[in-house]
């Protein structure tokens, strides 16, 4: 009875009310705009005074990003604002959400304040997505114009192609869109093993190396063919629109009504800097357009028609292709190697083989009839050589070896005429397996006294 679950005490009527007392009902703002500034603010833990004094003393070590964005995003409607001042003697009675309300109605032009605050914290941020952009660009068009490598191969490029053409009516060209350098690989040869890019690359290792250096001279074209003139453009027109804006605002804002209250002053100076690093960017930025224009005359195609970054991609994957198709005539070369020296090793071996094949043929059969000459051949042969006279030590064994016997029989009889200086005619050699064993012994033992 007493280890059991002890039931739910039911509220009493005064437990409900001071429930109900302490729930307090919206009065200006919905529930949902509420609920979401309330999480918000719960989530910095700030007092309302704090944050009210961080907006109008523009301190950034307490106004983050993140929180002023959250700030412009969830701060209620100018009217609707306007409408919780006035209850400002109620504020007790107030929801949390609203009561900040009453505290940060107290700022004057508050939107303009935070969003120029914000656009003074991302001012950084936005110079450095703009210049490493024109910089990039900048270097890629100057690197292009400068190569001699590159312009070496577009004069190869345009010598073949003339080639090729000749006879037709596109010979004798003077030059080409610099595009057509992307559709080398589309033509083949008749065997489809090799394409005009495989062959230039070819021809360039062969002849002309130094041009095999074009790629380390364009490296910043991977990073300019990620620009788009258009939305550079764009980013630099919108920081030109918030700098006059922020200008426009320092210029017509009242005279500060509270100490704190240091807006006017930072953002006076911080305009005239914003204003100073705006102008370097615009002329980084005419520059680069006018170096784009001036290659597009160098390389005859109209600017306002390819854009920089369909120029720059096509000039990356020309670049990356031919470095693929410089790897891949190593490696076809390789493997052309490797099939030679494969073919010479067939072949020589092929020829040892044939050779073998002679000698064992040249080798006369001991059972044959009537062909002793052959064997006395040779048996000569062998003895100059010295390859009668080695034989392998082991233990005696029966008939097995039998031709050996034979051959060192003949070398035994062979070498006794010769010691004598007699030219009588050489007798014949009886081949029953009987007598050749009963010679064996003297026979090695003959060769042996020869050899010492």
């Amino acid at each position: 009875e007493y280890m059991g679950k002890s039931k739910k005490q039911p509220e009493s009527g005064e437990e409900k009310n001071q429930a109900k007392k302490k729930v307090k009902e919206l009065r200006v703002l919905d529930s949902k705009n509420a609920q979401n500034l309330s999480i918000f603010l719960g989530s910095f833990r700030l007092p309302y005074e704090e944050i009210k004094n961080a907006i109008l003393e523009v301190n950034e070590a307490v106004l983050t990003e993140s929180m002023v964005q959250n700030l412009i995003k969830l701060m209620p409607e100018p009217d609707k604002l306007k409408m919780i001042a006035g209850l400002k003697e109620e504020y007790n009675e107030l929801a949390e959400s609203e009561q900040f309300g009453i505290v940060i109605s107290s700022v004057s032009h508050l939107l303009s304040r935070l969003n120029a605050i914000l656009f003074k914290l991302q001012f950084n941020e936005q110079v450095e997505n703009i210049k490493p952009d024109i910089v990039a660009v900048t270097a890629a068009c100057e690197e292009l114009r400068n190569s001699e490598n590159f312009g070496s191969l577009l004069s190869i490029i345009l010598l073949v192609g003339n080639y090729m053409n000749s006879g037709s009516m596109n010979a004798g060209a003077f030059g080409f869109n610099i595009s057509f350098v992307c559709k080398l690989r589309d033509t083949k040869s008749t065997d489809q093993k090799m394409t005009l890019l495989h062959f230039l690359a070819e021809t360039c290792e062969l002849q002309y190396p130094d041009i095999l250096n074009f790629p380390d001279e364009l490296i910043h074209v991977e990073k300019a063919c990620q620009v788009s003139a258009e939305i550079l453009r764009k980013n630099l027109d919108q920081m030109s629109k918030q700098i006059s804006d922020l200008q426009h605002d320092v210029n017509n804002f009242p005279s500060r009504t509270e100490e704190k209250d240091k807006f006017v002053e930072k953002m006076t100076s911080f305009v005239k800097e914003a204003q100073e690093q705006y102008e370097k960017l615009r002329m980084m930025h005419a520059n680069m357009e006018n170096l784009y224009r001036e290659l597009g005359q160098y390389f005859l195609f109209d600017t306002n028609k390819i854009s920089i970054e369909e120029f720059f991609t096509n000039l990356r994957n020309f670049k990356n292709m031919f470095v693929q198709t410089v790897k891949e005539n190593q490696k076809r070369r390789d493997m052309e190697e490797k099939m030679r020296r494969a073919k010479l090793a067939k072949e020589k071996a092929e020829k040892e083989r044939q050779e073998k094949q002679k000698k064992r043929e040249q080798l006369i059969d001991m059972n044959s009839e009537g062909d002793e000459t052959g064997v006395m051949d040779s048996l000569l042969e062998a003895l100059q050589s010295g390859a009668a006279f080695r034989r392998k030590r082991g233990p005696r064994q029966g008939n097995k070896n039998v031709g050996c016997a034979v051959t060192s029989l003949l070398a035994s009889e062979l070498i006794k005429e010769d010691a004598l200086g007699a030219k009588k005619p050489r007798r014949g050699l009886k081949k029953d397996n009987e007598e050749t064993e009963e010679t064996l012994d003297e026979t090695s033992m003959g060769t042996s006294s020869r050899q010492n």
